[in-house]
């Protein structure tokens, strides 16, 4: 039972409880002080379970505001502001303020008002016992006592609240504008907000194409009008804060644009329970410290924009200038293919030439990675082309399964930049990776850039290598001209040991020019090249050495081979050309202990090639100057 004491006892021992509780270390913060007062009252009265709720204009309800009312909730339901009302005007007991209500479980319920003046802005609940008595003045003391010492306390914690928010403000401030790392601001955010408000959950909304180091709670901000959260969204469009209540039944949430002078560069979402409401003060705050570090993402981004862009050039003006060194195109393309893989990190790079500028029919040089070379890369690399001519523009897919379902590709980024020089489509260049969005968008456009510097020196290399096949071809046997051969010879004198040179003269061929015309004369010069360059192949270097002779030359080789491979030549040339033709041959050769120059070898092949001729033709003939020791048993 309840002592019947005399009330201002009773409000005596309430105010020195009070008292007590307000002395103590405020260190637990506000929510251990409302789990103080609610111990208070449940003790005073020996009530069951006591719970203080407290108007939320949001919700339009009374909302519990103790942490202790999710681990243990009384059973009842919330009441609206108008359910208050009502049970005001029909519920209270005997002229008190007091409301009694019927509870189930053996257990009364009563409520009693917390009021600042006329304004009712809470309650006190009270779940009782039925067996025992409850004094409704002591009650009502409690209410008065309660309401006194809630707007005293509230608003002391709150000035604590504040100077302590100011306090770490500032040093967050600090700390933001001693940082130009986006990584460290957003984890400066996370860090302070869960220092300050441990009881909320936080997200950062972030585009898809921003990765971080630290583990943060990152999410992907969708803001189409086919998806996403629409209050996410908005506060990023707008960069203006929104709210969403009852969140999922069970929450509430609201969204803070990280923004900066000249944009928004994310959301913060700040998720609440249910029980918690967010006062002005919390949001005031929440928002300054987004815009502040808006404002320092916004820094940390210029700043790493600035080194970016000044690593983009270097890169551009290394790579322009490695490939104007005068390369070989096999090692231009290899050095960009290196380049793009090291920079970029791609998975593949692939670099087609078109014929003509028709890019349905496109070389894939060798120097490209290894998928391009595969039976399976066809159809990717034929839609990569097709597409390509079809906009004669860049190609940036970022997930390629979702702008082609039905379409399979191992590859879901993929950029194809075309090289194209004075209006003509030369090229593609082709990079990949397996990850979706792997490549931003800043990326994609340096890759521009740096074909767009590189197709220069594409044209410059294929241009030179084509004057250097003009200049070292014979026009119109398409075999080595006389000055490359006469080059090639020199420096195998300074690098080999020995080798063996045979010059070949077609038989007749005057007679030919007059019988066939020199139309047909040119066609079997043609004829009898082809057949040399085929039994020659690799072997040596077969050349022409002016009107109808060719000339061959093997290093490495010794006479006893070489005159093996003559006389093969002129057995093939009798028995293969249409009209039948024959051919002489002469050969000359040369090892360590040889005397003269090159122009010596030269004239001794031409000396055996007499010999030939003066031999009735359709032969081979060695030198007569060498050493009659290799010739042994041998018919000449």
């Amino acid at each position: 039972m309840i002592s019947n004491k005399v009330n201002s006892q009773f409000r005596t021992q309430l105010k020195a409880h009070f008292f007590d509780l307000m002395t103590t270390d405020e260190q637990g913060g506000w929510s251990r002080f409302v789990e103080g007062i609610e111990s208070i009252i449940t003790d005073s009265v020996q009530a069951k379970k006591t719970c203080i709720y407290i108007y939320n204009k949001a919700e339009d309800a009374f909302m519990p505001i103790s942490c202790t009312w999710n681990k243990n909730p009384l059973e009842q339901e919330i009441l609206t502001y108008q359910d208050w009302l009502s049970l005001c005007e029909n519920q209270t007991v005997m002229g008190t303020s007091v409301i009694a209500c019927e509870h189930s479980n053996q257990n009364d319920r009563y409520l009693i008002p917390l009021c600042n003046h006329d304004d009712n802005y809470g309650y006190i609940s009270i779940s009782h016992s039925l067996e025992e008595n409850v004094v409704l003045r002591d009650l009502e003391i409690i209410g008065e006592e309660v309401s006194n010492v809630y707007i005293k306390m509230r608003t002391y914690f709150q000035s604590l609240d504040d100077e302590k928010r100011h306090e770490r403000l500032f040093k967050v401030t600090a700390k933001f504008h001693s940082s130009m790392n986006m990584d460290d601001v957003l984890a400066e955010i996370i860090d302070t907000l869960r220092q300050l408000y441990p009881v909320f959950d936080y997200y950062l909304l972030l585009s898809h194409d921003y990765s971080s180091a630290h583990d943060l709670p990152i999410r992907e901000l969708v803001y189409d009008s086919d998806g996403g959260n629409k209050s996410s969204a908005q506060a990023y469009l707008t960069g203006d804060i929104q709210f969403e209540e009852s969140w999922n039944d069970r929450q509430s949430c609201f969204y803070a644009p990280l923004k900066g002078k000249q944009g928004v560069y994310g959301v913060l979402q700040v998720v609440a329970p249910k029980t918690v409401q967010f006062v002005d003060e919390d949001i005031n705050f929440i928002t300054l410290l987004a815009n502040t570090a808006g404002n320092a993402l916004e820094n940390a981004r210029l700043y790493q924009q600035s080194k970016r862009l000044i690593t983009d050039l270097q890169l551009i003006n290394e790579t322009t200038h490695k490939l104007n060194s005068n390369l070989r195109l096999s090692d231009t393309i290899s050095f960009l293919s290196n380049q793009i893989l090291h920079s970029f990190h791609a998975e593949e790079v692939g670099v087609l030439l078109f014929q003509d500028g028709n890019v349905e029919d496109f070389q894939v040089l060798q120097e490209s990675s290894s998928f391009f070379s595969q039976a399976g890369s066809e159809r990717l690399v034929q839609y990569i082309t097709t597409s390509i001519g079809e906009q004669r523009d860049a190609l940036f897919i970022g997930d390629f399964s979702v702008k082609n379902p039905s379409f399979y590709s191992p590859y879901q980024s993929i950029m194809a930049i075309p090289m194209i020089q004075s209006e003509s489509l030369k090229g593609v260049v082709i990079v990949m990776h397996t990850m979706p969005y792997f490549f931003s968008f800043e990326t994609f456009k340096l890759l521009q850039s740096l074909v767009h510097h590189s197709t220069l020196a594409f044209a410059n290399s294929m241009l030179r290598e084509e004057l250097e096949r003009l200049v070292s071809t014979d026009y119109l046997t398409k075999l080595y001209s006389r000055k490359h051969l006469d080059e090639a010879v020199h420096k195998h004198y300074d690098q080999d040991q020995d080798g063996s040179f045979i010059i070949v003269d077609i038989d007749n061929f005057k007679q030919v020019n007059d019988t066939y015309g020199h139309q047909e004369g040119d066609r079997i010069i043609v004829e009898v090249s082809n057949l040399l360059r085929q039994e020659i192949g690799t072997k040596g270097i077969t050349a022409r050495w002016g009107g109808e002779e060719l000339a061959i030359y093997l290093p490495e080789v010794d006479v006893n081979e070489a005159y093996k491979i003559g006389e093969e030549l002129v057995r093939k040339v009798r028995d293969y050309t249409k009209p039948r033709v024959t051919i002489s041959c002469g050969v000359s050769y040369w090892d360590a202990s040889s005397e003269g120059e090159v122009v010596d070898l030269f004239r001794r092949a031409d000396r055996a090639l007499y010999e030939a001729k003066e031999s009735g033709k359709d032969c081979i003939k060695h030198d007569q100057l060498m050493d009659k020791e290799l010739y042994e048993g041998r018919e000449v």
